[in-house]
């Protein structure tokens, strides 16, 4: 897909499966910019779109990350080395872990398995700091004609950030304008669903997130799973009712008698529920691949709920009985 106006190409990086996340190459007279780098793997995909629009990894100026999950930003030190003119472009938070990225594949590789991260990810390496530039919230960056405005954005990873294009109008969201699956934006009745996952998830964070896109007034969102969704008023609400259906199941596995260890069950079942509760009412078929993928989110949302409930039960020193 591909936003002739505007030069705005989609990238799909074979992430798990087609069409499951995406980067983005924009042209900029004679210079580009890759916004998400997804993983090691995908940057030959990368550089092959940058070679179908006739440009050459010189021409390269930015690597944008909106946060450093490695299905975002995984990528970013093998697109340094085939780019020596680009620049990262990245969240006070997150240019540390881009710098230094033994905590992020420490962390990963505990969960994964080393062999299985291997797979997935590939080498990570560091960053020089000279090549990494940290935005500042609502700072704008002058680009030919364009206008980057960089809005930090918590809720989902409280290193995340969007960026405004003021040329065509749209914003690149990261994960904190929701999962929109091709799937599920078939037909009349399109879905988009929020990103709980570990470890950040903040639902007041989440709710102020959605009023700052709404202010910004985009035409387009960007989506990083998957594409562009145009119906931002929509998506606006249904990202509301999202967030607060999340919060139901969190508020349910904080009160729970359950122990800390015993909170992942209640919060699947819950996210489960929900998500088969909105696909069911808007008779969106999905395929077992499509299946697949969604549980693989229901999971990680679950997750990062009760990772979240176990905070606040911390917090407010709430012990089960």
């Amino acid at each position: 897909m591909i936003d002739t106006n505007f030069n705005i190409h989609v990238i799909d990086c074979d992430y798990i499966r087609k069409r499951a996340a995406c980067a983005y190459l924009i042209q900029e007279g004679s210079e580009a910019a890759f916004v998400e780098n997804n993983t090691t793997k995908a940057v030959p995909l990368l550089l092959k779109k940058l070679q179908e629009v006739g440009l050459q990894k010189e021409q390269v100026k930015y690597l944008i990350v909106t946060h450093v999950h490695l299905d975002h930003a995984g990528g970013t030190s093998a697109l340094v080395k085939q780019c020596p003119n680009a620049q990262v472009l990245a969240h006070p938070k997150a240019a540390p872990h881009i710098i230094n990225p033994k905590r992020l594949v420490d962390s990963a590789s505990e969960v994964y398995g080393k062999e299985a991260f291997q797979e997935m990810y590939g080498e990570i390496s560091p960053v020089p700091q000279e090549r990494v530039r940290v935005m500042q919230d609502g700072e704008v960056l002058s680009w030919g004609k364009r206008k980057l405005t960089f809005v930090y954005t918590k809720g989902h990873a409280n290193h995340h950030f969007v960026i405004y294009d003021s040329h065509s109008q749209g914003i690149f969201s990261g994960d904190s304008f929701g999962l929109g699956y091709p799937a599920l934006q078939m037909g009349s009745f399109p879905f988009l669903f929020p990103s709980t996952s570990p470890t950040d998830f903040d639902p007041d964070e989440a709710m102020i997130t959605f009023d700052k896109v709404a202010k910004m007034q985009p035409k387009s969102i960007f989506l990083t799973h998957f594409g562009e969704w145009t119906k931002v008023s929509l998506g606006i609400s249904q990202l509301r009712d999202g967030i607060s259906a999340m919060q139901r199941i969190l508020e349910t596995a904080v009160s729970s008698q359950l122990s800390d260890d015993n909170l992942i069950g209640i919060c699947l079942q819950g996210v489960n529920e929900f998500m088969k509760r909105e696909v069911d009412k808007r008779d969106i078929e999905l395929s077992e691949d499509d299946w697949k993928m969604i549980k693989m989110d229901i999971r990680l949302n679950a997750m990062g709920i009760a990772h979240t409930a176990k905070k606040i039960r911390k917090k407010k020193n709430l012990q089960p009985v």
